[in-house]
């Protein structure tokens, strides 16, 4: 695959805890250079990044991340107020006790609410596949193909594991017409990413792949 190509699918990520405004801005010029599809950073930096960017390059942020157990309302309003500082995505976690609970209709209605909540912007949501049995993970790629969302996404990459190959020939089979894939965590070389975007992969999630692909130039 081209270098371009792979770029453009690419979600350029800083979501360490310990992430300063250099390391955005780093992430935000490299974003830019190389045209990726979007930088991803937290939700504290989105406003100073949105700035910086000045709409030359999507602005991602994560809501109810890592973890996906906060209430409904709390994803909507730190939503709402991501896209008052200028998100041009959102990335959601949802609650995984509530999948583990049976509750898929609450799943369903917060994943609307939040997206409702989106503005019209794109919403990518989170099913942390590492924690999920794979009936989970089927109930989950009809849950968010019956959603607003465009994207149902494997992993925040701080569960202990991220997508794997397996997750995304799932994902393909079981999502409905129309509702996108987005492979994050685990992509642990530029050979993983090609394989990720054959298998279905529109998005991919990784804070590494920009620094392999110079390398192999």
């Amino acid at each position: 695959m081209q270098k371009d190509f792979i770029l453009s699918h690419v979600d350029h990520t800083m979501l360490k805890q310990g992430a300063t405004w250099a390391d955005i801005q780093r992430i935000c010029d490299e974003g830019l250079s190389h045209k990726t599809a979007s930088v991803c950073i937290p939700p504290s930096y989105v406003a100073d990044a949105a700035a910086y960017l000045k709409g030359q390059l999507a602005v991602c942020t994560v809501i109810g991340f890592p973890n996906g157990y906060q209430t409904t309302a709390v994803k909507v309003a730190e939503t709402k107020d991501a896209i008052a500082h200028g998100a041009d995505e959102i990335d959601m976690v949802i609650n995984i006790g509530w999948v583990k609970d049976g509750k898929d209709q609450k799943v369903l209605e917060e994943i609307n609410a939040v997206k409702e909540a989106c503005q019209g912007r794109i919403l990518k949501v989170i099913v942390e596949t590492c924690l999920l049995t794979e009936e989970e993970k089927i109930r989950m790629c009809d849950v968010v193909s019956r959603s607003e969302a465009e994207y149902i996404k494997t992993s925040t990459g701080f569960a202990g594991g991220g997508a794997t190959f397996a997750d995304l020939e799932l994902f393909a089979k079981h999502v409905q017409p129309g509702t996108k894939i987005k492979a994050a965590g685990g992509i642990k070389s530029v050979a993983d990413a090609e394989k990720f975007l054959e298998l279905g992969a529109e998005r991919l999630g990784t804070s590494s792949l920009v620094a392999m692909l110079d390398q192999k130039d």
